[in-house]
């Protein structure tokens, strides 16, 4: 497999291909202002052969809120000496943003069931949840269309060679027991601000075929990390974890339903396994001046107490058979808070510091994690563990999932070629190119769905 190409080391990177940026341009101007039946005989009439020859942007905002990624990237194919064609990818070009202040803590409120009662709105603000959403969802399209067009300026890349942008939007309440999950976004004013077409709206089409919209990266994993000899697993560490285990030769086995027997799995399965930075940087930021625990220092302060960690594991979500996802309705501070008020009521005489709940918190995330991985792994085999998200750079963090990983190699898709904070920017970008194709974007042995769907909704420029 074609590993990605062209990473750097910061969030504020730009890597422009001129050359091939000024032959696309130089093609374009020549394209007669024609309307077309459908955008594959536009692009027939373009520089563009297939969907593989433009760019796209993957945006994303995780559950943690801690700011929006922008990746321009270009996607394609190759054919080595597997049987196996394997996607290939190149990353152009990334940027990152802090959310603007107000806009973060709306939508931390509308992410809670009637949080917005916690909000002082000023005289030019809403005073109901509904009319919060739709101010919102207007804030969030125009502060990604700022992301996207600073992206673009400092790539020097013309939109008209971009083909389209994959926007998850702001998941405010994912409730897949009820059938529906509602994400926060206008992509009309991205589109319009912008002047590229918009993807967004991926989740719900698959809870339409009984799915639970969640979680879609691992088809993206299957498509750009599979090896045919060999097991490896993605573990995303955003606000909540998830795992992708793609077993060997899983590259054509992506519509199979998941098949283990005595710990051995033939087909893609992925789904949540709990808390990860959303509880670590709500502890945090109550009880420091930071808004997370840089390299889990804090954390590996204290100690862990064990009592606690044992009454946090009793929550219901970690005995849930998968396919199963979750999120801030099930974990949130107010939770943790209830559920240390519960510790205290029947261990009193146990005294614990902040830090002791954080190393508690870390070690919550580390062993529900490699809980569910162990299950997939055979002892007699190498697997290695590749993890992505924030939690990648919580080096404590990543030191106890060794230690609870025994039999695996665990290290950042950084090895794989991919920065472990671009993943999943990178996999909306793809998941807007498989809905510009027509192709599925989901995998129905993860989600649950009872098919593969085409993902997503067009907001075209």
């Amino acid at each position: 497999m074609t590993n990605p190409a062209s990473i750097a080391d910061t969030h504020h990177n730009i890597h422009p291909d001129s050359e091939m940026n000024s032959d696309l341009v130089n093609s374009l101007e020549n394209i007669d202002d024609l309307n077309y039946a459908t955008l594959t005989e536009a692009l027939e009439q373009t520089v563009f052969e297939n969907f593989d020859d433009g760019l796209y942007i993957g945006m994303m905002s995780g559950t943690s809120l801690d700011g929006m990624d922008a990746i321009l990237c270009q996607f394609g194919t190759d054919t080595g000496n597997e049987a196996e064609t394997q996607q290939s990818m190149r990353v152009l070009a990334s940027y990152s943003q802090d959310f603007p202040p107000r806009l973060r803590e709306v939508l931390l409120a509308l992410c809670q069931p009637n949080g917005v009662q916690t909000l002082t709105p000023t005289a030019d603000e809403p005073n109901s949840e509904l009319d919060w959403f739709g101010w919102a969802s207007r804030e969030y399209g125009e502060f990604a269309s700022e992301v996207v067009n600073t992206l673009l300026k400092q790539a020097d890349t013309d939109v008209e060679l971009v083909l389209a942008i994959g926007c998850h939007g702001q998941t405010v309440r994912h409730r897949p027991q009820m059938g529906f999950s509602l994400q926060l976004l206008d992509a009309n004013i991205i589109a319009e601000r912008t002047g590229i077409s918009v993807v967004s709206d991926f989740r719900r089409r698959d809870m339409a075929v009984g799915g639970q919209g969640a979680p879609l990266v691992p088809a993206f994993h299957q498509a750009l990390f599979a090896k045919p000899d060999s097991t490896r697993v993605l573990l995303n560490l955003g606000g909540i974890a998830n795992i992708t285990v793609l077993p060997a030769a899983s590259t054509n086995s992506s519509n199979q339903p998941d098949n283990i027997i005595g710990n051995v799995v033939d087909s893609v399965v992925g789904y949540d396994t709990g808390p990860a930075n959303l509880l670590l940087d709500a502890w945090t930021a109550l009880h420091t001046d930071k808004d997370y625990d840089a390299g889990g220092k804090w954390a590996q302060s204290g100690q862990v107490i064990e009592p606690l960690l044992n009454q946090l594991l009793e929550h219901p979500f970690f005995a849930k058979p998968y396919p199963k996802s979750t999120g801030r309705e099930d974990f949130n501070l107010a939770w943790l808070q209830n559920e240390l008020q519960k510790f205290e009521q029947a261990s009193a005489i146990i005294r614990y510091s902040s830090a002791d709940v954080q190393a508690t918190l870390t070690e919550l995330t580390a062993i529900s994690a490699s809980a569910q991985i162990n299950t997939f792994i055979n002892a007699n085999k190498n697997t290695a563990v590749y993890v992505c998200g924030g939690g990648a750079l919580n080096s404590y963090l990543m030191t106890r999932l060794q230690e609870h990983l025994p039999h695996c190699t665990v290290e950042t898709t950084a090895s794989l070629g991919l920065e472990p904070t671009w993943v999943e920017a990178v996999a909306f970008a793809w998941l807007a190119r498989q809905t510009l194709m027509g192709e599925t974007g989901n995998l129905p042995a993860v989600t649950g769905a009872s098919k593969n769907v085409v993902l997503g909704q067009v907001c075209f420029a």
